[in-house]
């Protein structure tokens, strides 16, 4: 039987993406260890879904089990980074759920634990990192197909599913913001397809435009970026409807010199069944390519990644900058709709 190259455990169960983050660790032949959860519901979930991971009983037992290398982590977005740095600080490289961070503040701190420990600081960008559409589009952007990628236009439409939604959810210190949220995909993206190591954010703007009864709840935003490798506009929102039948219609244009892609990575409204739909389209006509059964290499990399201290899932300064952007957007949006009443420096009646 091949041994694992690495152990893991996790913790911070409140976002569904510990399970996903969990099993790509999984999948990729990462040992889970054991998860640690204060919230009894919580556990008793995950618990039901791996119940070959044990649950330990005080988060000390998993910070000083010098066998564990990395801990995953989905916990409410204004907690994630603190947990970071305390992971660090016990000498384990870390893999969080979007948004990574909340505050600039956060950013600064978490950038110089970093630092100072040598650990890893993965955020899982999960609309790219879990999608084989987008793993094949980088394929052919990498190939050539389409030219120089000069543009991205990312759309992340979400399904609100507000009664199920935990109190956190409604409040903003808490989650972040609709840009730094939802929005960090949408800036991985950018950044990784345009190829720009730096960029700025152009203008933004984020509202409340159907819920007076969440004031701090934003559902609908937008940002135009510009990139030294490209520029980009970016759009997420909370109303995909329930007739849709998948949680959201998220798609990535992706415009090169010579060409473009689509992909549609949850559904081909109308059209073919599934998901991870690609669209070519260059100077020998159009092309549809299939894309579930591309293989996903994050979970692989990263795991090459804490062996050898390379950066071959993503760069450190990636997973940070994409973080920034999301959050300086955010900080500079315009305010609109029902939010209209929160104090920003850039509001609009």
């Amino acid at each position: 039987m091949t041994q694992p190259r690495i152990r893991f455990a996790v913790t911070g169960l409140n976002h569904g993406h510990i399970y996903g983050q969990t099993q790509s660790m999984l999948d990729a032949g990462a040992e889970a260890v054991c998860f640690y959860a204060p919230e009894d519901d919580l556990a008793a979930q995950f618990s039901s879904k791996y119940p070959q991971i044990p649950r330990v009983q005080t988060l000390t037992a998993i910070l000083e089990d010098e066998s564990i290398q990395l801990v995953l982590n989905a916990g409410i977005p204004v907690e994630r980074a603190p947990m970071g740095i305390k992971v660090m600080q016990h000498g384990k490289d870390y893999m969080v759920d979007k948004p990574g961070l909340t505050t600039l503040e956060q950013l600064t701190e978490v950038r110089r634990v970093q630092a100072e420990t040598g650990q890893i600081y993965t955020i899982s960008y999960s609309e790219r990192f879990w999608s084989r559409a987008a793993t094949k589009a980088d394929e052919l952007i990498r190939a050539g197909v389409i030219g120089k990628v000069i543009q991205t236009l990312s759309l992340g439409p979400h399904q609100r599913n507000l009664p199920s939604r935990p109190d956190w959810f409604f409040v903003k210190e808490k989650y972040g913001g609709i840009l730094t949220d939802i929005g960090s995909h949408n800036f991985d993206q950018f950044l990784h397809f345009t190829g720009s190591n730096s960029a700025e954010i152009v203008s933004s703007q984020v509202s409340n435009f159907h819920h007076p009864e969440h004031p701090e709840l934003e559902d609908f935003g937008d940002v135009m970026v510009r990139g030294d490798g490209g520029v980009g506009y970016i759009r997420v929102d909370w109303f995909t409807p329930d007739g849709l039948g998948v949680w959201g219609d998220g798609r990535l244009f992706i415009t090169g010199t010579d060409g473009y892609i689509e992909l549609r990575k949850y559904i081909d409204i109308a059209g073919r069944p599934g998901g991870e739909h690609l669209f070519l389209i260059d100077q020998k006509g159009t092309q549809y390519i299939d894309c579930k059964d591309v293989p996903l290499p994050y979970g692989p990399q990263l795991i090459d990644d804490i062996v050898n201290r390379t950066e071959t899932a993503m760069t450190q300064e990636h997973s940070f900058l994409a973080m920034e952007l999301a959050i300086k957007a955010e900080n500079m949006a315009d305010r609109l709709g029902n939010l209209s009443s929160h104090p920003n420096r850039n509001e609009l009646v």
